[in-house]
């Protein structure tokens, strides 16, 4: 009897441990310029995402480089202790910061197309309670852009 009882209880314990399945994007909305400079320039927006899994999470840091068909667009950073809730939508409050040199430079390029491929490459630290991991990266997916509508 102790025997079942002692697996039945590494069994419990083994299911709750299982690793999170993957935060779903859902949208990018309320973009708003922050700060323009010719050097560096910086936007604040929201990015809507879904947490599939059955638990809550907490998100405390993310990091990343952000590039628009292959050009680096700017660092991506959250540096703030956020609670994700089980099965349901939630939203980042985001800021990027924008290398406006290297913008400007490549912005013929990018003006006149149609779809852009925007890539996001870093890491980001969740856990839950107070044991957190760092883990890597990458968001990649065609956005249509219309300058001239």
């Amino acid at each position: 009897m102790r025997t079942l009882l002692f697996l039945a209880f590494i069994s419990l314990i083994i299911t709750s441990c299982q690793a999170p399945k993957e935060l779903e994007y859902r949208d990018v909305r309320k973009m708003e310029l922050k700060q323009l400079g010719f050097n560096q320039s910086a936007v604040n927006f929201e990015l809507v995402y879904f947490n599939p899994n059955k638990f809550g999470l907490d998100l405390k840091k993310v990091e990343s480089d952000v590039y628009i068909d292959n050009i680096y667009l700017g660092k991506f950073q959250l540096d703030t202790l956020m609670h994700i809730p089980k099965n349901a939508e939630f939203v980042l409050p985001s800021t990027i910061n924008i290398d406006m040199q290297n913008l400007m430079k490549n912005a013929a390029q990018l003006m006149f197309k149609k779809e852009v491929l925007v890539r996001a490459k870093g890491n980001v630290k969740i856990g839950k309670g107070r044991i957190f991991k760092t883990l890597p990266f990458t968001y990649e997916s065609r956005q249509q852009v219309n300058l001239f509508k």
